[in-house]
């Protein structure tokens, strides 16, 4: 009997119509076009508007189109996992609004909150379910509304920032492809580097965090910037070596999204050209836990069946990882 693996067999993405571009930005805060392109390399980034409106809202529209792209029925699925630091609220879950928002009645469903590497980590999670044979569709969602956490007055943070979300559905596959092995890692320390301090059981909202701006998010540029570039780049290598693979036999390195000088160094590293790098920073930013499924979204036309694919990512508190994928069908067969 061949082994089974989780593959991913079908992406669905959303982004909110508002844009916000650096010359608005640059009349909220004191920045500029030429600065934040120089040091980010953004330019524009979507914004989700409207009262009521979280990261379920946008999830369910990236989960609604996946399941029509790959004729899923709702009830089929067995498992939706939601990555996000933005959640509608506490509790219920914003897996469990998804789902239900989206007619998935016979799942269960929870969030994973890793920060930026919150996707890789639900991904890895959902995977081992259809390893395991307990499960034969898994919905994996990645969404985050970063502009109801972001200072808008904090030039260190306000332009890195979007709005957005993907899902991909994860089914299992005995011709060997599919997610064929992940480093995943996580180091508490980073988090007086990273974080957002209020609004949790140790600081619950009090009038007195919200003056001090303790529910926005706080990060060290110089600090994250450094162990960004280590991390991503010693991880996604080491997994290279692992599975000895050179880059010649990669085709894509799918990255997550902060900056990229961050993403330029990663693919250095690892010996790849610029165009062996999936990038959509420029037009997103930095949508957290939505970054990779959305570079996915972008570039699906251009994946075709047997791709081998390396995710990197880095998020605040700190937690990194890689993975090794192998692509599971013609993505030109797809269009939005």
């Amino acid at each position: 009997m061949r082994k089974v693996r989780a593959a991913i067999t079908g992406i669905g993405g959303y982004l909110p119509e508002y844009i916000l571009d650096n010359y608005e930005l640059s009349r909220m805060v004191d920045t500029s076009d030429e600065w934040i392109m120089s040091r980010i390399g953004i330019k524009t980034r979507h914004i989700l508007k409207g009262e009521g409106l979280g990261s379920s809202y946008m999830g369910e529209r990236a989960v609604r189109e996946l399941l029509e792209k790959t004729n899923t029925d709702p009830l089929d699925v067995e498992l939706v996992i939601c990555a996000t630091v933005t959640p509608d609220m506490f509790f219920p879950s914003t897996a469990n609004i998804i789902s239900y928002k989206c007619g998935i009645n016979k799942a269960f469903a929870f969030d994973v909150s890793a920060a930026c590497s919150g996707f890789l980590f639900a991904l890895q999670t959902g995977a081992k379910y259809v390893e395991s044979g307990a499960y034969k569709k898994v919905v994996v969602v990645g969404a985050d509304k970063m502009s109801s956490i972001i200072n808008y007055e904090d030039r260190a943070t306000c332009p890195i920032f979007g709005d957005g979300a993907g899902a991909v559905l994860l089914e299992p596959n005995e011709e060997g492809l599919g997610i064929q092995d992940a480093l995943l890692h996580s180091d508490g320390s980073g988090a007086v580097h990273l974080h957002m301090k209020a609004g949790g059981s140790a600081y619950p909202p009090t009038e007195e965090t919200l003056k001090k701006g303790w529910h926005y998010v706080y990060q060290e540029g110089q600090a994250v910037f450094k162990a960004a570039v280590s991390h991503m780049a010693d991880t996604s290598v080491e997994l290279m070596e692992k599975n000895n693979l050179t880059a010649d036999d990669i085709r894509f390195l799918v990255p997550h999204q902060a900056n990229l000088r961050i993403i330029d160094a990663t693919a250095n590293r690892m010996g790849l050209p610029k165009d062996k790098c999936m990038i959509n920073i420029d037009r997103y930013g930095n949508t957290t836990a939505g970054t990779l499924p959305l570079c996915l979204w972008d570039y699906e036309t251009r994946l075709k069946k047997g791709d081998n694919l390396i995710f990197a990512t880095f998020g605040g508190g700190y937690t990194w990882g890689a993975m090794y994928v192998k692509w599971a069908y013609d993505g030109g067969n797809f269009s939005r």
